[in-house]
């Protein structure tokens, strides 16, 4: 068993998104988790699972449909993107392995590359070239900047799929990973600065918590800035952690946290981690974890993660 949390640049036409959600969960064997959408954003994150099998089919029939729905040129968001589906990792579960994983990200990726016709970039541990292996070193700049290093240097050439974006589906980041958690903590603040100082601070890659990526964004609809994380191993940074940080740096600065968000589903054992600290979240339960969502659709984990 496999999961996938695809990534699409729409979230404020529900029409489009019950579209990808259609295509979803019309493969045999696969079962939709999860949705969250931000308009803000501008993005929906769709959590699946299914058989090796299943979700090879599904992931190219969902990608083919966003290439047909969502078009770049009319996309105006907070959150980076750089393609319609923008982001499509695969995680192995209960009986699959992380070389499955791989082999599945580079399936699906040729097929993406040579019959919809859009460039693939692969990405964390499906990735080949270790200065492109991760998602922000893909993604820094845009589409745009990456569009001029696709055109002027051979070692930006995709994976897959023609030498340039594609003109209204973009590209696509199509890779294999261990579980993270995205967590977004909201500010009571209109300074997008602020919040992308904070998260200059706290990011591993700048010497702060170990394994944590962070950026600052605004949120127009919501008066408020955000601190935006992916959480790439809560063993080393469990969420409370991450948390605290944001809290503390932004108290420095004299601001305080208006919520927190999780999207996606957390594994159990993370959920676990928190139990007794405040994250100022709406609420945070057993019905958000990845174990109780495939119980639920009868796809029990069985020895586990």
């Amino acid at each position: 068993m496999v999961e996938s949390i695809a990534n699409f640049s729409e979230g404020r036409d529900p029409g489009v998104i019950e579209k990808l959600k259609n295509v979803l969960v019309s493969v045999p064997g696969v079962a939709l988790l999860d949705e969250h959408r931000d308009a803000d954003h501008h993005r929906c994150v769709l959590t699946v699972a299914g058989s090796v099998e299943s979700m090879e089919e599904v992931a190219f029939s969902v990608v083919a449909k966003a290439s047909e729905l969502i078009d770049l040129k009319h996309h105006m968001g907070q959150h980076p993107r750089l393609g319609a589906c923008d982001v499509l990792p695969f995680v192995p579960l209960s009986g699959s392995t992380m070389e499955q994983c791989i082999s599945l990200a580079h399936r699906v990726g040729a097929r993406i590359g040579r019959d919809l016709r859009i460039p693939v970039f692969l990405y964390e541990e499906a990735g080949e070239r270790p200065f492109r292996k991760r998602l922000e070193q893909i993604r820094k700049g845009g589409l745009e900047a990456l569009r001029r290093r696709m055109a002027t240097d051979r070692t930006w050439a995709p994976d897959f799929g023609p030498a340039e974006p594609h003109p209204t589906a973009g590209v696509i980041v199509v890779g294999a990973r261990h579980p993270l958690i995205a967590f977004n903590v909201a500010l009571q603040s209109h300074d997008v600065s602020l919040a992308q100082d904070i998260a200059r601070t706290i990011r591993a890659s700048n010497g702060g918590l170990p394994a944590v990526k962070a950026i600052g964004l605004e949120l127009k609809s919501q008066g408020c800035v955000q601190v935006s994380m992916n959480l790439t191993d809560y063993h080393q940074t469990p969420v409370h952690v991450a948390f605290e940080a944001v809290k503390r740096a932004a108290a420095l600065k004299g601001v305080g946290v208006m919520k927190s968000e999780l999207v996606g589903l957390i594994p159990q054992e993370a959920l676990a981690q928190g139990e007794g600290h405040d994250l100022q979240i709406d609420i945070l339960t057993q019905a958000q974890t990845l174990e109780h969502r495939l119980g639920q659709c009868g796809l029990g984990l069985g020895s586990g993660l």
